[in-house]
């Protein structure tokens, strides 16, 4: 999703004093029976519908913590919700990555509505759908049903919504909000959701009118208003089902069951985009190709006049496939992006030029950078010749990977070609592939390249 956040309260001892005094005067002011209340979003005091829904659904509310299980003192909060009668909830992966990732570090906490405690156990994952299923040490509270409207697609666009969760620690919050169907642009499905959905929400419900759940908070839109997203419902219910036919075993590695999900979720998504083809782009005496898949956002921009006027003109086009998955904090992988430069000599004599051009292929990971995940990146330099028919200029091509270390098989890659034809001008074209299989990198960028031709 394009500059949308995990709604996961990360580092709160982090916060200044001033912030904190703040939120603590804003909770007193909003205390109503002992637990803050909050405002839906701009539609004014909250309606007989969700004071109805915030009464039946609070107790079947969690706050989900991961704490340091060192110092027993939390690093970050979510909220989840119960679906069954023997005590397992729903919440967000990235709300409980730490314990995934270092089970020996960090353990999972969740509180009831009624104030109990007690440890949470993970018995799955969807890292597509950064969702995930944990099991509460209690089984006498009351649990959400999904609506069969969400789960077979028949909801109506401007049909009312209800959000639930713990923002920034505040206390239970009911939000009211409209359903407006799929998000269009998105390879991952994801509910447009207008209401204010903020940190500490991340792995709330979304319900009906009826209180059945529709989805699940995810993330909000960074730098807009009351745009927030949600999981639909049916990827919880299937994920539900899977945790209670096939439940995560004792030192499930979950290293192991990442790795083999973004596995499976890339070939996907390489498949998908090869089989919505490309279209011809058109840039100076220059042709290459695009992606013509819908989740691709592009964007072009250039240096026409700029002050003070620059010594070499530039084009440039910019697509994203916006399909970015979260693995870890100091993790987000899984993007396609595709720049195409069309770069031509104004106050430079070839020489200049040259160098200039040549600046444009360095790799694109600088410094040594990320040690944790990835191995250091290796590069390959050549001249090629794409094809023979006098359509294609020759191209000086660098080819650069890192592995991942914890995920076999998974690598980042960067492909740079510039074009050798001209003394003056140039096309650079770069794709960069995140979290990808070698033969799906090979594929790409063999289709990548070969489309770089002559226009004239």
């Amino acid at each position: 999703m394009r500059h949308s956040l995990p709604l996961c309260l990360k580092n709160l001892r982090a916060m200044s004093w001033k912030p904190l005094l703040l939120l603590i005067a804003l909770l007193l002011a909003l205390t109503v029976s002992g637990a803050a209340l909050a405002q839906p979003s701009s539609d004014g005091p909250l309606s007989s519908t969700a004071e109805r829904l915030y009464a039946t659904a609070r107790p079947r509310l969690l706050q989900i913590r991961t704490l340091v299980s060192a110092a027993g003192r939390q690093s970050s909060l979510g909220s989840g919700f119960l679906v069954s009668s023997d005590g397992l909830a729903i919440t967000n992966y990235h709300v409980v990555s730490h314990a995934a990732l270092e089970p020996k570090t960090y353990r999972l906490e969740y509180t009831a509505a009624d104030g109990a405690r007690g440890a949470l156990k993970l018995l799955a994952i969807d890292l597509a759908n950064d969702l995930a299923v944990v099991r509460l040490d209690r089984s006498d509270a009351p649990f959400f049903d999904f609506d069969p409207r969400a789960l077979g697609g028949e909801l109506a666009k401007g049909e009312r919504l209800y959000s639930m969760g713990n923002p920034l620690d505040l206390g239970f919050t009911i939000v009211e909000g409209t359903y407006n169907g799929l998000v269009e642009r998105s390879y991952n499905e994801r509910i447009h959701f207008t209401g204010a959905l903020n940190p500490g929400m991340s792995g709330g419900p979304a319900m009906s009118a009826e209180g059945a759940i529709i989805g699940v908070n995810v993330a909000k839109q960074f730098g807009s208003d009351l745009v927030s997203f949600l999981v639909p419902g049916r990827f919880a219910s299937a994920l539900l089902r899977r945790a209670q036919e096939h439940p995560a075993v004792a030192g499930m590695d979950w290293h192991a069951e990442i790795g083999a999900q973004l596995a499976h979720w890339q070939a996907g998504l390489y498949d998908a985009t090869g089989a919505r083809g490309f279209r011809p782009v058109a840039l100076g005496p220059y042709e290459t190709a695009e992606s013509a898949a819908p989740w691709f956002n592009c964007w072009a921009h250039t240096n026409a006049g700029q002050v003070p006027t620059p010594r070499a003109s530039a084009d440039i086009t910019t697509c994203n496939s916006e399909t970015r998955l979260f693995v870890a904090d100091d993790l987000v992988t899984g993007n396609i992006r595709m720049v195409q430069a069309y770069f031509h000599a104004l106050e430079l004599n070839q020489f200049q030029f040259a160098a200039f051009v040549s600046q444009q292929s360095q790799p694109p990971w600088p410094g040594a950078g990320d040690k944790k995940w990835r191995t250091p990146q290796r590069c390959h330099e050549d001249f090629l010749a794409t094809a023979s028919d006098g359509k294609h200029p020759a191209l000086r091509t660098v080819w650069c990977a890192r592995a991942y270390r914890e995920f076999a098989g998974l690598y980042d890659v960067s492909v740079t070609a510039i074009t050798q034809d001209s003394g003056r001008e140039a096309l650079v074209s770069r794709l960069n592939l995140q979290g990808t299989s070698y033969d799906n990198a090979v594929s790409l960028a063999k289709h990548f390249l070969e489309a770089v031709q002559w226009t004239k």
